[in-house]
């Protein structure tokens, strides 16, 4: 029984994936459910047992994209640092998990993606990425980090509509989400967005050293 468990669990993962993979690089709409099973390396009849259609799986990926996303902003909540420092380190994981992680991706495309798009148990991947810089930037502001005449939801729109355009151009050209690209932005957004006294101590390419020369994801 174990085994059986153990074997449904990988190929239901196997699915995702190659799903994901195929959302990813095709789209929603042309994707089917036998290139699916294709990729995945199992039967057609393997593929409904796990998922009752597209839409199903699609829900999987977002959800699996979700949980990424939730472990990269509760990771950056648990830093001692700056509230600033924490969004920029959690905008650096999750650039890298766009360019490394076709799961992540997919649950990105899938929200903007004209079949999916206002159904009600799609996840809102964007939405709940808003409301978390949403929050540390109001941390922000009332940690005295922001600049003066720069309120949270100025600063909010600001990264917001930055990091979600990465994300975008990012599908097509990974340099959008490359580690040297997002610096850039930083070096470019911190001296307007962070006050005098906490510039000096913010890292602009996050944690670890300085961004190296981007290799594209496949």
């Amino acid at each position: 029984m174990m085994v059986q468990q153990e074997r449904a669990a990988r190929t239901r993962q196997s699915l995702m994936r190659a799903a994901a993979e195929a959302f990813a690089e095709d789209g929603f709409v042309p994707t089917t459910l036998s290139t699916i099973s294709r990729r995945a390396g199992v039967s057609n009849g393997a593929l409904h047992f796990h998922f009752e259609n597209k839409h199903d799986l699609a829900r999987a990926v977002e959800a699996a994209a979700a949980d990424t996303v939730r472990a990269i902003t509760v990771a950056a909540e648990q830093r001692q640092d700056s509230a600033l420092q924490r969004l920029i380190d959690a905008t650096h994981a999750l650039m890298n998990s766009l360019d490394e992680d076709a799961v992540v991706r997919a649950g990105f495309e899938l929200v903007g993606t004209a079949p999916r798009r206002g159904e009600t148990e799609a996840t809102d991947l964007r939405g709940e990425w808003q409301h978390w810089i949403d929050m540390v930037l109001h941390t922000a502001k009332d940690n005295g980090e922001l600049a003066d005449g720069v309120s949270a939801a100025e600063a909010s729109t600001a990264v917001v509509a930055a990091t979600v355009g990465f994300e975008v151009l990012g599908i097509k050209d990974p340099k959008w989400v490359s580690r040297r690209t997002l610096s850039q932005y930083w070096e470019l957004m911190l001296p307007r967005l962070a006050s005098p006294e906490r510039l000096p101590e913010l890292v602009p390419h996050g944690p670890g050293p300085a961004a190296p020369a981007h290799t594209p994801h496949p």
